[in-house]
């Protein structure tokens, strides 16, 4: 395989319809992969982004400069959302900034690959579970009192939440508690139309694989993604229409669901 391509987060080939003009946007995890093509699709599409990450400044630099240089307006903020209190200034920012508040994507995240499950120390267990579900919910509960009819609550999970992965046990856990969330949260809110919806991706090539995977397999450039049909894995701009997809004002009737960009790996729910 070809080597891989970090910069496919881009999106200028992008043609935006302005379907999210005169919302505002909080994306997690934008700083690089798929939260940074989310948010610069996003802002394509006519959104005011806010840029959250934990402490790559470069790349949160990289993500509002590409916005700006496509005419979008937004603004970053680093900040630990495995605490309660960062993901409450987070949604504080966003609002003083903008002054409203209409999709939370909730991207943020990390895995500890391990051939064990005797290596999974508690201090691994819980930060995994922290950076995916806890601070998925901090973030809920952050936002739902300034949400209004209308907006959009979207969670990136993961393939591994659905078929599992042996050297990503607490990884999958921790996706599979945001599905479930994600469906609960999603019968609460129906009546007040707010839709919760997810995102599950398969094996998307992004700078976290090569830094997560890497000690365990120097050729993960040539393997990563081999075992999907399409035989290869994705790149975050492929995943950035569905985003603007859930986060659409007219998509109005689908709630406590998960996309599967998987190249074509069969999920059964």
């Amino acid at each position: 395989m070809a080597e891989q391509d970090f910069h496919n987060t881009d999106l200028e080939g992008y043609k935006a319809s302005g379907v999210l003009k005169g919302k505002v946007a909080i994306v997690t995890g934008a700083s690089s992969g798929i939260g940074k093509a989310a948010a610069i699709a996003y802002a394509k599409e006519g959104a005011k982004v806010v840029i959250s990450y934990m402490d790559d400044d470069e790349g949160a630099q990289e993500t509002l400069a590409l916005i700006e240089k496509y005419g979008g307006e937004a603004r970053t903020l680093s900040g630990d959302l495995r605490k309660s209190e960062n993901c409450d200034a987070l949604v504080a920012f966003a609002l003083a900034q903008f002054g409203q508040l209409d999709i939370l994507v909730n991207n943020a995240g990390f895995q500890y690959p391990q051939t064990s499950p005797l290596d999974i120390t508690d201090e691994q267990l819980l930060k995994t579970f922290e950076i995916k579900a806890f601070a998925m919910f901090y973030m809920v509960r952050a936002a739902l009192p300034h949400l209004k009819k209308g907006a959009r609550i979207i969670n990136t999970a993961s393939i591994n939440a659905y078929r599992g992965h042996s050297d990503l046990i607490d990884y999958a856990g921790a996706n599979g508690a945001m599905v479930a969330m994600t469906r609960s949260l999603a019968m609460r809110l129906v009546r007040e139309e707010i839709a919760v919806n997810g995102i599950a991706p398969g094996p998307i090539w992004t700078p976290l694989i090569p830094k997560t995977f890497g000690h365990l397999n120097p050729d993960v450039a040539d393997d990563f993604g081999e075992d999907v049909p399409a035989g290869r894995p994705g790149q975050p701009y492929e995943l950035a229409k569905a985003f603007v997809f859930l986060a659409d004002p007219q998509n109005t009737y689908m709630t406590g669901q998960f996309l599967h960009m998987n190249g074509g790996d069969l999920m059964s729910s």
